[in-house]
């Protein structure tokens, strides 16, 4: 058994907020109404994402340039590991709070099925128009980076099934191990690519802060370096030897010319690989607040964007200039591409562009019966609190006459 987390974690509150709370106490102790405190954001999970999407950014950037390259090859089949896990992960974790109530249905059309219309027509367009190769629009058939969004949207939709089963984590991988060797799924939605990563959603829908803080520990950082190092060195050794298609998680066995008995295999294989890379990468993320920490709040806008930048300059064909596949042209490409995710990520870019990948659309929905009532609870509430006011100035002027 793991130690009991609250030895790992002095107090999972910051001097602030415990100024907050005692603030609060005299408040109620005088008889006010204490505010309520507002939430703080956690600066660990922020970096992790903004780590992560800068990872899957190098991913894409390295696909086209590796080539007979061995070395960036195996740097791509080790990140290809564990980036797109640990972004699930997180994922999975902040939809705990998924119940299906009609704010979180809400939520749901205009944080996630919005973008995905608007950026599933974004790219067939961008092919159309610059690559000059027709592209039809499919709103069925995720087109590059859109298959993440139509994979959120299904997770997130049968949460309240995975908080209700009893062994949540091996039954999604039991539906992970079956689809990797059942080639008559489809392609629609990119359904073989949702169930075969749908563990790591899972199990983040299982984890608490304890279990992020036990991988955040020093022995782990320092035994994270080995195994990093035992990785790399496995990857470089597997790339003639391993079919990469296995990290897309997108074919079933017999697709990927094996047969069927190898998909579970392989698919167990990689997830247990993936969830040690993706602890050693969790105890590498620093836990205070960094120069790059207001970034992870715009990941979503640097991984829609991204891929449009990425896919003109594909198109383009910038990707074969000779200097690109040499080391120092890998590197500056690498550099340029962390730097121009690292700018989509920021603010300016989430203002202008908000209204069409977190939009409020108020229009399109009705108003919540729950939130109508709480709003004229706490109407009344107000009402309630300026009437001692009003009767305290009428009887000011009496007072001081007496």
């Amino acid at each position: 058994m793991f130690p009991a987390a609250s030895s790992l974690v002095p107090s999972l509150r910051s001097p602030q907020s415990q100024n907050d709370q005692h603030d609060q106490s005299r408040d109620r102790s005088a008889g006010r109404p204490s505010p309520r405190p507002a939430a703080k954001r956690d600066a660990f999970f922020d970096n992790a994402k903004y780590l992560a999407i800068v990872l899957v950014a190098m991913g894409h950037t390295w696909e086209p340039l590796k080539g007979d390259s061995r070395v960036l090859t195996a740097a791509y089949v080790l990140v290809y590991t564990f980036h797109m896990p640990a972004f699930i992960i997180i994922s999975g974790f902040f939809s705990r709070s998924f119940d299906g109530s009609p704010g979180k249905i809400k939520r749901l059309v205009t944080g996630i099925v919005v973008p995905y219309i608007v950026f599933e027509t974004a790219y067939p367009l961008l092919k159309t128009y610059v690559d000059g190769s027709p592209q039809d629009i499919s709103l069925l058939d995720p087109y590059y980076l859109t298959w993440f969004l139509c994979a959120l949207f299904v997770w997130r939709l049968t949460t309240p099934i995975w908080k209700l089963v009893r062994h949540p984590v091996p039954l999604a991988l039991g539906i992970a191990m079956l689809a990797s060797a059942t080639p008559n799924i489809g392609g629609d939605l990119d359904l073989p690519r949702v169930l075969q990563f749908l563990p790591f959603f899972v199990l983040g829908l299982n984890l608490k802060p304890e279990h992020f803080a036990l991988v955040r520990r020093r022995s782990i950082r320092i035994a994270a370096v080995p195994v990093f190092a035992f990785a790399l060195a496995f990857s470089w050794w597997a790339v003639p030897r391993m079919n990469s298609g296995w990290l897309y998680h997108r074919n079933s066995a017999q697709e990927l010319g094996v047969p069927w008995w190898v998909g579970p295999v392989m698919q167990l294989a990689l997830f247990g690989c993936s969830l040690l890379l993706t602890a050693c990468f969790f105890s590498w993320v620093p836990g205070r607040t960094m120069w790059f920490t207001a970034l992870g709040a715009g990941t979503l806008y640097g991984y829609l964007m991204h891929g449009l930048l990425l896919k003109t300059a594909d198109y383009r064909g910038w990707f074969d200039h000779p200097a690109l596949h040499r080391p120092l042209g890998e590197i500056a490409v690498t550099v340029a591409v962390a730097v121009a995710i690292t700018l989509l990520c920021t603010k300016p870019v989430r203002q202008v562009l908000r209204f069409v990948v977190e939009p409020k659309m108020d229009w399109a929905f009705k108003r919540d019966a729950a939130e109508l009532a709480r709003e004229r609870e706490k109407g009344e509430k107000g009402d309630q609190r300026q009437k001692p006011d009003v009767r305290e100035r009428l009887e000011q002027p009496a007072d001081v006459a007496r």
